[in-house]
């Protein structure tokens, strides 16, 4: 999605926005743009199609300006193209915003203001704001209150930053579903939209809520609500090293997350694991033995790869704690009036703990009363801030737009989650002693499926080979080939359908033959033999296989085959998706994809 950054200080701007730009670029985007304004007032504009490097090419050697912000977008209203890109201006050119979001009512006041003699230079719903803001700011009240003004007129989602060129003195940011982070220096203030554009500056950042606005000067900031009212913040601290958002030597940010996956797990288990009673230790929840036993069903949320983990989640809570659970996609809960009910337990879980579908789902909830447990990764996010309770990933900052590690550990968390709630149910100790084992060797065991890369990657240069592949899994297994063919999908673009392989036979089987493979999940399990059974109906009908599992099947069942160590039943899916993961990043490399930015797709979902 779009990106923002903003600074004020004593320095120049202009690369520093430059450099949060870069740091940014992972969420993809068509153009980037700066504006900068100097302690005499004044804006500078420069902004293009194409990436920031072309934005800093362009840069002309006395852009400079002590404020200033910066943007990379990802068109939703108008081509991308230099005009459409942000900052946008006014007509006088003295407000410049940035604007993350969409505004719904665009066209209303587009036409509102154009019959009032405002020319537009631009196709884009954002640029209705910095005319908005001009003509209050054109009343003579400061600029906060122009801003408030302005988006007293708005309908939609924004996260914004505006800069005056007659108060260079400050800069003035909002967020409505779209999130805008703060970031306190010496003698200096950030502001973005990810705090990945302010590590390397500062760790210490302020959350905006949504319908809150800050007032951004060299000295401090004040935060405040669209009716005026002055909120009070507590700063908290990033604990991501700016090391983590480089490549750390690797070809791309989705190879090093895959590799870091052993680590990420690690530190989601760390302190995490009870040997003493053999259950899971999760002061985050907030829930007393008694009230858990009161829960009579769980519902999971989430979207995309987060949705996926949570149906191993529902799974995991069924077979442990033999409570009802089930995964829904958020971004359909939201949309269809939900019963909720006081004895079920809703989880929210997204990595970057703003994903807004998600988001939208949780405020429903809590209006309605429920109890919404979060499992994020992202600390001070709002899905985070807004949750009763919840689980941490700890998984480190996840760069690549294709979840990997963060998925592992959301994995990982809900296994945390159903050992808990199983011992406080009918788990016995022997087998809450058993998943603790199970999932304490998890990380080694990772570092032994990561080992065979380059025999996975041949495999994926033979199979990206073909227009599709079908991915199949049943019970445990299914969740893990949706993942996975997800994965193929948004990483190398190749069509990946996924189905039960119950279900095959129902239909999807007479797409079956020698142009369409079949990666099949296989776990060593008591479904072993009517997953055998289903790879011998796909043989028989020419279709290649490559077999996923715990050991190799006979070879006239399947073409190849991707071995993984044995863990114990309940948790062999947060291994098996491992191999997919290469699978798909490899394919992706054998085609030439732009593995980190895959087309049409962001990596934190803030609009519709």
């Amino acid at each position: 999605m779009c990106g923002i950054v903003a600074y004020i200080g004593p320095k120049d701007a202009a690369p520093i926005l430059l450099e949060g730009l870069q740091r940014l670029e992972y969420r993809g985007y068509d153009s980037a743009g700066v504006a900068v304004c100097g302690r005499s007032g004044g804006l500078k504009l420069r902004k293009t199609r194409g990436r920031v490097a072309d934005l800093a090419a362009a840069m002309p050697a006395r852009f400079k300006g002590t404020a200033g912000i910066g943007h990379t977008r990802w068109a939703t209203h108008g081509e991308p193209n230099d005009a459409n890109a942000h900052p946008h201006l006014d007509g006088g050119r003295r407000i410049a915003v940035v604007h993350n979001g969409i505004i719904e009512n665009a066209d209303e006041l587009r036409a509102k203001l154009t019959a009032d003699g405002t020319a537009f230079a631009s196709e884009t719903d954002s640029e209705v704001l910095a005319h908005l803001v001009a003509a209050h700011a054109a009343e003579g009240v400061e600029l906060e209150d122009a801003v408030r003004r302005a988006l007293a007129h708005v309908v939609g989602t924004y996260g914004i930053a505006v800069l005056d060129a007659e108060r260079p003195d400050r800069i003035v940011v909002a967020r409505n579903g779209s999130p805008i982070v703060l970031g306190i220096g010496e003698k200096e203030m950030f502001a973005a939209s990810d705090v990945a554009a302010l590590v390397r500056y500062t760790r210490q950042v302020v959350h905006l809520d949504d319908g809150e606005l800050a007032t951004v000067r060299a000295d401090g900031f004040r935060t405040f609500t669209e009716d005026a009212r002055t909120t009070a913040k507590v700063p908290s601290t990033v604990d991501w090293e700016p090391g983590s958002y480089d490549t750390g030597g690797h070809r791309h940010y989705l190879v090093k997350e895959i590799h870091e996956q052993p680590a990420a797990v690690e530190r989601t288990l760390s302190g995490r694991l009870d040997n003493r009673f053999h259950t899971a230790h999760l002061g985050g929840l907030d829930l007393d033995a008694r009230t858990l036993r009161a829960i009579r069903r769980v519902k999971i949320l989430g979207c995309g790869s987060a949705y996926y983990a949570g149906e191993m989640g529902a799974q995991l809570i069924e077979e442990l704690a033999r409570v009802p659970a089930h995964a829904e996609p958020a971004s359909e809960f939201r949309y269809r009036n939900p019963v909720i009910e006081a004895d079920t337990l809703y989880v929210a879980v997204s990595q970057s703990g703003e994903t807004y579908d998600t988001l939208a789902a949780v405020q429903e909830i809590k209006r309605k009363g429920g109890r919404v447990l979060g499992v994020v990764n992202t600390v001070g996010s709002a899905i985070a801030r807004e949750c009763d309770g919840g689980l941490y990933l700890h998984a480190g900052p996840e760069i690549s737009v294709a979840s990997t590690k963060a998925f592992t550990s959301t994995a990982v968390a809900f296994a945390l989650l159903a050992l808990h709630f199983g011992r406080v149910h009918d788990l016995s100790p022997a087998d809450g002693r058993r998943i603790c084992a199970g999932l304490a060797a998890l990380p080694g065991q990772i570092r032994e499926i990561l080992a065979q890369e380059e025999r996975i990657a041949a495999l994926a240069a033979e199979y990206a080979r073909h227009d599709g592949m079908m991915f199949i899994g049943r019970v445990r297994g299914w969740p893990v080939a949706r993942e996975g063919a997800q994965k193929l999908k948004e990483v190398s673009y190749v069509h990946a359908e996924a189905y039960p392989a119950s279900e095959l036979k129902h239909g999807p089987l007479a797409l079956i033959g020698p142009e369409l493979p079949t990666v099949a999940v296989v776990p060593d399990d008591e479904l072993l033999d009517k997953n055998l059974t289903t790879l011998g109906e796909i043989r028989a009908r020419g279709g290649r296989v490559l077999a996923v599992g715990h050991r190799v099947p006979d070879p006239r069942l399947a073409d190849d085959a991707i071995v993984v160590p044995k863990n114990e039943p309940e948790l062999d899916p947060l291994l098996l998706g491992i191999p997919l993961q290469l699978l798909a990043y490899h394919a992706a490399v054998a085609l030439e994809r732009d593995v980190d930015r895959p087309r049409n797709l962001a990596k934190s979902v803030t609009v519709e």
